[in-house]
């Protein structure tokens, strides 16, 4: 990714390391690349599906943190079901990691509300560079770079459907994509306020679009990711062609489109947690001491049960979450994480994943809270604002004392 109104070369279109981004990842499947995030419970990457068209069924994914760079096979690629190559639906694939993702990179949760469109969002990964005016680099022969730029959501890409192909036909499932334009100030290229009546002459130097490479790159609301790259067109009418130079190059007047991660998120949250490693299977077992281990990460588990009554068999009931310090401390004994967990319907409980940092230092046991509040669809108890678990971690390492 990404061309930029800047400059790739220009700091303000790079995505350093350690700005933040180092959970952003290239994906190397079959010979070609994307990119991809890693999500919150540092088990899996979130990505496109149609890298893995034509039965692909691994990749190799590459971590660039400040410990430097790490190549990790895949242990298991899961594809939306949903998934049609025609119209882009359903574009998402998640991939297992086949070992502990880096300490260094970031996890990141996901956007769960519904109004994504008209906010503006961090676009981030390795596609080809460029700039708006003139598009990819024809004879960009680096090694990919992390790139980011801004943009808005402008609408729903079900919106443009009389404007795909010679037919007309678009079948882009309602609700499901998210659809923003490349802005250079100028009327005349603004491809969605020609095509769909949704003005809008950007943001300036900051703004960018995807390109070949960033297919599967996160866009970030916040620190959410709310889309995952999934294509880019250019697109016109009789009266109007806004692309300023005619070819499909994710120049200024064309538009991309991102498959809107809120409306997969039980799809996202269940594929993670049918895959947690010697999780408990009732709520007795759950272990509230645990051995931090000697290298990586080691899981840990939170049991949030809900034990109402659904007057709608449909709803989903909910409660956030947030870790937080004891003796143990957060980036140094865990990585600290905070969300939103769904019960969805027939589920009567969900797991909160955190991630212990094994070492080989001696040292006392530890402890660390998760504090469970805002429940939506059920209540605590009258009076009772938050609930509050707490996990030690043991020593391991051989003797201490102090």
């Amino acid at each position: 990714m990404v061309t930029t109104v800047t400059s790739y070369t220009d700091t303000r279109s790079r995505a350093l390391i350690g700005d933040g981004f180092d959970g952003v990842v290239r994906l190397v499947a079959a010979g070609q690349y994307g990119t991809g995030v890693l999500l919150f419970d540092g088990t899996a990457v979130l990505t496109a599906a149609h890298l893995f068209a034509n039965n692909v069924s691994s990749a190799n994914i590459i971590f660039e943190t400040r410990s430097g760079i790490q190549t990790i096979s895949s242990s298991r690629v899961l594809v939306n079901p949903n998934y049609d190559t025609a119209n882009s639906n359903s574009d998402l694939a998640l991939v297992w990691l086949s070992q502990d993702a880096p300490i260094a990179a970031e996890r990141f949760g996901i956007y769960r509300g519904s109004n994504e469109i008209g906010q503006t969002f961090t676009l981030v990964g390795y596609g080809t560079p460029g700039s708006g005016s003139t598009g990819t680099l024809s004879n960009f022969n680096e090694a990919p770079i992390r790139v980011k730029a801004n943009n808005k959501f402008d609408a729903d890409s079900a919106s443009l459907g009389r404007f795909f192909g010679d037919s007309g036909v678009w079948e882009a499932t309602s609700g499901k994509q998210l659809v923003a334009d490349f802005d250079n100030g100028l009327a005349q290229n603004d491809a969605l306020g020609s095509l769909i009546n949704k003005p809008g002459l950007g943001l300036g130097a900051s703004e960018g679009l995807i390109s070949k490479g960033d297919s599967g790159g996160p866009a970030f609301i916040g620190n959410l990711v709310a889309g995952i790259a999934s294509y880019t067109a250019r697109l016109s009418t009789s009266g109007a062609v806004p692309d300023v130079d005619n070819t499909n190059n994710s120049s200024f007047g064309e538009i991309a489109g991102w498959q809107r991660v809120s409306a997969f998120q039980q799809w996202i949250d269940q594929s993670l947690r049918s895959q947690y490693i010697n999780q408990p299977a009732t709520q007795a077992s759950v272990q509230k001491v645990v051995n931090e281990g000697s290298g990586g990460t080691t899981p840990v588990y939170f049991w949030v049960q809900f034990n109402g009554y659904r007057s709608d068999p449909n709803q989903i009931v909910s409660v956030d979450y947030k870790t937080r310090s004891g003796t143990a401390l957060a980036g140094q004994d865990f990585l600290a994480t905070q969300g939103t967990l769904k019960i969805y319907p027939n589920e009567d409980h969900a797991l909160v994943m955190v991630e212990i940092i094994a070492d080989s230092l001696p040292e006392p046991d530890e402890s660390f809270y998760l504090d469970v509040f805002n429940p939506v669809g059920a209540t605590f108890g009258q009076g009772v604002v938050q609930l509050t678990a707490v996990r030690t971690i043991v020593n391991d390492d051989g003797w201490y004392w102090g």
